[in-house]
């Protein structure tokens, strides 16, 4: 079925014509080029903030620093649903798209009332919009981090080798975007953006060089 256009006459007698959307959905198999590393803001960390928010000139008086569990702390970073699944946070990509558009000259303000990426499930902890990674499996990476007071610090992350697979689901407005646009800025995305830790695109740095992908053909 298809949508008319509306038509209605404004105060001034001018008739403003607006086309009804446009939707499309394109379906994307992608396969990761370099290690996929992602940090979930854990449960733990958010009540451990919100602790010490609620204490507050008081918070640090005779406090202790708890043993780090590297361990718990590596589970805590994986996003996973109420099924026990693993997922991407499906605004990664629609980000990555969005930035991919100054490599081509797009107005990335334009981008975002085009592009949406469409969940597989949601994080059971804080509700994430997730894509499935449907091959491979996270293992135990630590890694050097600064923080902003300059103080260097061991972070437990789950890193998935190179080779892991998504399927990625893209909703987008047919009137500003045809297919071949989606799947080619999907695909400079993965090249030249990259998803999660570490990723070309850091706001923080230049990357490691990680969450690359590219597209599979079937």
């Amino acid at each position: 079925m298809t949508a008319k256009t509306n038509s209605t006459s404004a105060a001034s007698g001018a008739v403003v014509t607006i086309a009804p959307p446009n939707f499309q959905t394109g379906v994307f198999r992608i396969r990761g080029i370099a290690p996929y590393v992602q940090n979930k803001f854990s449960q733990k960390a958010r009540e451990q903030m919100r602790a010490t928010q609620e204490a507050g000139s008081t918070a640090r008086k005779g406090s202790k620093r708890e043993a780090k569990d590297f361990h718990a702390a590596y589970e805590q970073a994986i996003h996973r649903t109420a099924e026990g699944w693993a997922g991407i946070p499906a605004p990664a990509f629609r980000n990555a798209m969005i930035s991919a558009c100054r490599t081509v000259g797009f107005q990335m303000t334009r981008s975002k009332l085009g592009i949406f990426i469409e969940p597989d499930g949601f994080d059971a902890d804080d509700g994430t919009p997730l894509v499935r990674i449907t091959k491979g499996e996270p293992e135990y990476h630590e890694a050097f981090v600064r923080n902003e007071t300059g103080v260097v610090d061991l972070r437990p992350r789950p890193m998935w080798a190179p080779g892991w697979e998504a399927v990625v689901r893209i909703r987008f407005d047919a009137d500003m975007f045809t297919l071949a646009d989606v799947a080619n800025l999907l695909m400079r995305a993965g090249l030249q953006v990259g998803i999660g830790e570490g990723r070309p695109d850091s706001k923080k740095s230049a990357g490691l060089g990680w969450g690359l992908f590219e597209i599979v053909s079937d």
